[in-house]
Parts: C-alpha cells; sequence; structure tokens
C-alpha cells in the first residue's frame, strides 16, 4: 500500500526558513521519509496547491530551492476536488488551503495519509470520515 505525506502551509513554512521555531521539527519528518524512500517504500511527499500558494512557495523563486529538491509534489484541484473543497470549506468554515488539504484525503484510494499541520483539529474536521495520521507540529 501507499503512504501519502501531505504537507499542511505551516509545514512549508517551517521548511522554508531554518529560522521557524518548527523548522527541525518538519525536517525529522522529511528524512523520516528519504530514509523511507530509500528502502524502496512505496511513500510520496504531497503539497497541496491551494498550501503552496497560501504559504507564498513559488517553485521558480531561488529562495525555494531547497524545498524544490525534496520532490514534493503537487496536488493540483480537478473539477471534482474542487468541488469537494468549496464543500469543506463552506461546511468547517477552514481555510482553502486547509479545505484543499480535506479534498486531498478524502478523493485518495488506496493510500495510508499522514498530514504534517500545525492545527490537527482543522485536519480532522476536513478528513471527514476518512482515517488518517496527523502529526501535529
Amino acid at each position: 500500500m501507499t503512504r501519502l505525506v501531505l504537507l499542511d502551509n505551516e509545514a512549508v513554512q517551517a521548511l522554508a526558513s531554518p529560522q521557524h521555531p518548527k523548522h527541525q521539527r518538519v525536517l525529522a519528518h522529511m528524512e523520516a521519509v528519504e530514509r523511507r524512500k530509500r528502502r524502496a517504500a512505496a511513500i510520496s511527499l504531497v503539497v497541496p496547491t491551494a498550501v503552496r500558494v497560501e504559504a507564498g512557495w513559488d517553485r521558480t523563486s531561488p529562495q525555494w530551492a531547497f524545498l524544490n529538491r525534496l520532490r514534493i509534489i503537487d496536488n493540483s484541484l480537478d473539477a471534482a476536488q474542487a468541488n469537494t473543497a468549496a464543500a469543506i470549506h463552506d461546511r468547517a468554515q477552514v481555510s482553502v488551503a486547509d479545505a484543499h488539504v480535506g479534498a486531498t484525503v478524502q478523493s485518495t484510494q488506496d493510500a495510508d495519509i499522514t498530514v504534517i499541520t500545525s492545527d490537527p483539529a482543522d485536519i480532522r474536521r476536513v478528513a471527514g470520515d476518512r482515517l488518517v495520521t496527523v502529526v501535529a507540529i
């Protein structure tokens, strides 16, 4: 079974700045993912594109070179996911980025999902009935 590790806005911001108080904690999770990948584990790092926008992550900007080297996959909203995210946004009263995280969780089949977040309560709300592992940073 595949494992997806999703990053929320603060996880991205923490990774981007060594001065961020949570940088070391998130970096340790990224290193654990890389160790598993080296052992041929089916694991992917994923960032919803709305999270990238909220965090200001422009993949063409040199200031984001470190994150770009981590091979984090973008998850874009398709039409169905956009509908799911809109419903989550309305129902849960969360940010667009968190709604996109929820839509990604709810639309992903046949994968164990871990979300690295600064707000576990929001992630549990947006995940709906989908069981996810929430790692609080």
